[in-house]
């Protein structure tokens, strides 16, 4: 960490702290835990310890799903404790943001620009966060913040479901994994028939996010 107690990167914008704590959210549908899971199964191939937990909001209901994935040479609790996530990964921008008390000074927030409002803004009952306010609320915790198009490019692949993959690309861009160890779990949890179109959809969310000046 630097002076300011920030993590540190590489010049090509890879975090380099020996731990590596990751919030995953979304809404049900968009692949989170699956998501979890192949981040999880990457960083104990390259060695490290990984514990990881995943809380289901009325999932199947487009509700809240959030997964914790914590990496480190050892690990003890699955839950990261509010203040120190290093990366969000956000598949939609208002659960992204209902997370920004847990960031850590100068954390990466990798966010999706889709919003899929909740029922209670539909009903009138609350506003949904203009980009703007999205972002001067993330700001207050980071300037670290990559809006990714991540729904509008998968959307053009002919798949929507394959975000939770290009996500995950945009992701790999700051872990210090083996792309060939992405893709390898990516296309183990797949059947032969998608294999294709995911490995597009990793390689896609690579490009994206360093369209977006990563690094």
């Amino acid at each position: 960490m630097n002076r300011f107690g920030r993590l540190t990167t590489s010049r090509f914008g890879k975090l380099t702290a020996g731990k590596y704590d990751l919030l995953i959210t979304g809404v049900g549908g968009q692949g989170n835990i699956l998501a979890s899971d192949i981040a999880g199964e990457v960083a104990l191939a390259a060695g490290y310890d990984v514990k990881k937990t995943d809380t289901l909001g009325m999932a199947q209901r487009g509700g809240s799903v959030i997964s914790h994935v914590r990496i480190a040479n050892q690990v003890f609790s699955p839950l990261i404790k509010d203040g120190e996530v290093d990366i969000l990964l956000a598949f939609e921008k208002l659960e992204g943001v209902r997370w920004t008390g847990s960031l850590k000074p100068g954390a990466i927030v990798i966010m999706n620009n889709y919003a899929q409002p909740p029922l209670s803004v539909s009903l009138g009952v609350d506003r949904y966060p203009t980009d703007k306010e999205v972002q001067n609320i993330l700001k207050q915790r980071t300037d670290r913040i990559y809006m990714v198009a991540g729904t509008p490019g998968v959307t053009k692949l002919g798949n929507v479901r394959t975000l939770n993959i290009f996500m995950l690309g945009c992701l790999s861009r700051f872990l210090p994994f083996k792309i060939e160890a992405w893709k390898h779990s990516i296309l183990e949890h797949l059947p032969e028939r998608l294999h294709k179109i995911n490995t597009d959809a990793f390689e896609l969310g690579r490009k994206e996010i360093k369209n977006v000046h990563v690094g």
